[in-house]
């Protein structure tokens, strides 16, 4: 039998899976809750909060604490330094750096063999089973899938343990099945140096069959550029004309849609969208019209949500469970997870758009957004906004970030807007006036606060010089892979630095 058929039924077997997260949502839930209670008992955290004796989920959120980074810090500590049974059982040998948007504080995050098998790996064959299900007749083992992840450097720790990139960790880890087919080699897939990782990536795939692309969209679209220099082609469906599907996640694509139609250059591309942390792997694309993710219920995590307009951290006073939450409201997610992350805040926010079946979108951070003059701008409304405003005016943008501005005479301040171009607007003006004409259409409060032009002035637009956002980010030590440009800061703190690297 040919690979491709194989490996085609092999797939195809978990749909029945997927089938599960759709229709069993409740129940895989209060399953999930049940089994990382029994494992989680045998954990110095579990007996410190008497995970034995809890019956239910009700017992679970009273009697167990909200938890953030700083909150289970001290155990990760203790675990990276040999200790066993701290968060979950046995050896925690695998720790992954979360670069999250850029803060100056890197965490570490424990990644066991549970969370990797179980979650991780899981939730990537789950997407591809989705997508032989969506898009029948493929033959995707008979080709190469180019992974774009992120700096290689593993630390090795005293006790056999290691830190490094989830995307490193991954790749270490892979079945052999999978490393078959991965593109570049090893050797240059987790080189350090993002600058000479681009260049080398870049001259080893020009002649393979890659048919499957993977990677933050940002540092992918470097690459693409990076090929099509080395290469002389027309566009990147010249270079690698069996190219069919794109998988990204990390960061909207709404931005970097015209500038990836455009570069790959085949009008039936496919592009995949999941949600894989190193927190875990939450939700993929399972419809082929629709960008909404499918939330997965029984992939060993467990779900709370906080509603956005009553978050206060770990001082939260609303916490819900899966079947409590309802669509069209923004929640802060929580998560317990095989990994050993219990009630932790991942930092990010989530909408749901239907509940049968539990599909979501992810609407931005809790720690990013602008709400300086009551406007409570998320990421969501900046990117939607951004993208139809590019739309309108033919332009390309490679990076943005924006910030509150007080340094009007005439209102209390003004939204700051930094945009590095691919294809700068004729018109800045006229640019501006649109953006602010697609921000009130899109957020109530934006436009109430813009009545009169006395509360929130006229949007201010600087645009950078080639290559600003990248300077700084290599000035921060984050260059490439995981690491993100934050799209929205509620102080010009980080603005002012970007600007400084012109």
């Amino acid at each position: 039998m040919p690979f491709n058929t194989l490996f085609s039924w092999w797939i195809g077997r978990r749909m029945e899976r997927i089938n599960d997260y759709r229709d069993e949502a409740l129940s895989n839930q209060a399953r999930t809750l049940e089994f990382l209670l029994l494992e989680g008992a045998q954990t110095f955290y579990g007996k410190t909060h008497h995970f034995a004796s809890l019956e239910n989920y009700q017992e679970f959120k009273t009697r167990v604490p909200l938890a953030d980074y700083g909150t289970l810090k001290p155990f990760i500590d203790r675990a990276i330094e040999g200790e066993n049974d701290l968060l979950w059982p046995g050896v925690t040998k695998w720790f992954a750096k979360s670069s999250g948007t850029t803060a100056d504080r890197i965490k570490i995050l424990p990644i066991t063999e549970s969370s990797l098998l179980e979650n991780h790996y899981a939730g990537g064959k789950d997407l591809l089973a989705q997508y032989y299900h969506n898009f029948e007749g493929r033959k995707l083992y008979n080709a190469k899938h180019l992974i774009v992840g992120g700096t290689g450097k593993i630390e090795q720790h005293s006790h056999g343990v290691f830190i490094g990139d989830l995307s490193a960790i991954i790749i270490n880890n892979l079945p052999i099945w999978t490393e078959l087919r991965r593109t570049p080699k090893k050797e240059i897939a987790l080189l350090e140096n993002w600058e000479e990782k681009l260049d080398r990536m870049a001259s080893s795939i020009l002649d393979e069959n890659i048919c499957i692309i993977a990677g933050v969209p940002s540092w992918t679209l470097l690459l693409l550029q990076k090929v099509l220099e080395k290469s002389q082609k027309k566009n990147i469906g010249e270079v690698w004309p069996n190219l069919e599907l794109y998988i990204h996640g990390g960061m909207s694509f709404s931005p970097y849609q015209k500038a990836f139609a455009q570069i790959i250059g085949k009008p039936d591309m496919n592009y995949v969208e999941n949600y894989n942390a190193s927190e875990g792997y939450f939700g993929l694309q399972d419809q082929s019209d629709s960008k909404d993710l499918l939330l997965l219920t029984n992939s060993e995590v467990f779900y709370e949500f906080i509603p956005l307009d009553s978050f206060d951290g770990l001082d939260s006073k609303e916490v819900l469970s899966l079947g409590e939450i309802v669509p069209d409201t923004d929640y802060a997610l929580v998560i317990s997870t095989s990994a050993g992350l219990w009630r932790y805040i991942i930092g990010d926010t989530v909408r749901f758009t239907q509940t049968k079946p539990y599909r979501f979108v992810v609407s931005g951070r809790t720690a990013h957004y602008i709400n300086a003059f009551g406007e409570k701008l998320i990421i969501e409304h900046a990117d939607t906004a951004l993208c139809r405003t590019c739309a309108l005016h033919q332009v390309e943008i490679r990076e943005y970030t924006a910030a509150p501005d007080f340094c009007r005479s005439t209102q209390v301040g003004a939204h700051h807007w930094l945009i590095e171009f691919e294809k700068k607007p004729a018109d800045l003006e006229a640019f501006a006036l649109t953006l602010d004409t697609e921000l009130k259409r899109i957020n109530a409060d934006y436009d109430a606060k813009r009545k009169g032009n006395i509360n929130i002035g006229a949007p201010l637009i600087s645009v950078v010089a080639d290559g600003t956002f990248h300077r700084w980010l290599k000035f921060k030590g984050k260059l490439g892979g995981q690491h993100k440009v934050p799209r929205l800061q509620n102080n010009d703190t980080l603005l002012k630095e970007i600007i400084a690297h012109q």
